[in-house]
């Protein structure tokens, strides 16, 4: 019986010329570190770099040791080669990306259309699971409990007095 290998991505990058995604890893039990290009394919400034990452992630020739990469990495590579394609300087592409990638808290997202919408849901969720605290986090407290001063007046709004009441 073949030993299933696991692999530990230390880095993970991109080549423009020619186009691949390079992974450094190390093999689960040896200490050499050693280096995956995978070339990119039937990619283009048009493409969908989603779809791309997905398929590069789901490859079963690459799929073990992209295990550990997660797929927003993924897609951020292939949004930078995108760029280049399309003749953007790498400075202007990680702009570019950054702000697809963070919600404007002034945006009216009842404005949006469906796809516009879940996909700023998709990054509002991972913000939230990034920053939420787990169980097995050493700073997780189970139950806490916040005094809120109560010196200054409270300022009332409208829409929390009764429909009777004058303003």
């Amino acid at each position: 019986p073949r030993t299933v290998m696991t692999y530990i991505a230390k880095k993970c990058g991109i080549c423009f010329q020619p186009p691949s995604i390079i992974l450094i890893y190390k093999e689960d039990n040896k200490d050499k570190t050693r280096q995956r290009i995978m070339p990119v394919r039937n990619f283009s400034k048009f493409s969908d770099c989603g779809l791309a990452a997905e398929q590069l992630k789901n490859n079963p020739r690459h799929k073990a040791y992209l295990e550990r990469v997660s797929l927003h990495q993924l897609k951020k590579l292939y949004s930078l080669l995108k760029g280049y394609l399309g003749g953007e300087s790498l400075a202007e592409s990680l702009e570019k990306f950054r702000q697809e990638e963070t919600i404007d808290p002034e945006e009216d997202m009842n404005k949006l259309d469906d796809k516009e919408l879940a996909k700023r849901k998709s990054i509002m969720d991972e913000l939230f699971e990034k920053n939420r605290k787990k169980k097995d986090d050493p700073d997780f407290i189970y139950d806490i409990e916040v005094e809120f001063p109560q010196d200054e007046q409270l300022e009332s709004c409208g829409w929390d007095m009764e429909s009777g009441e004058e303003i």
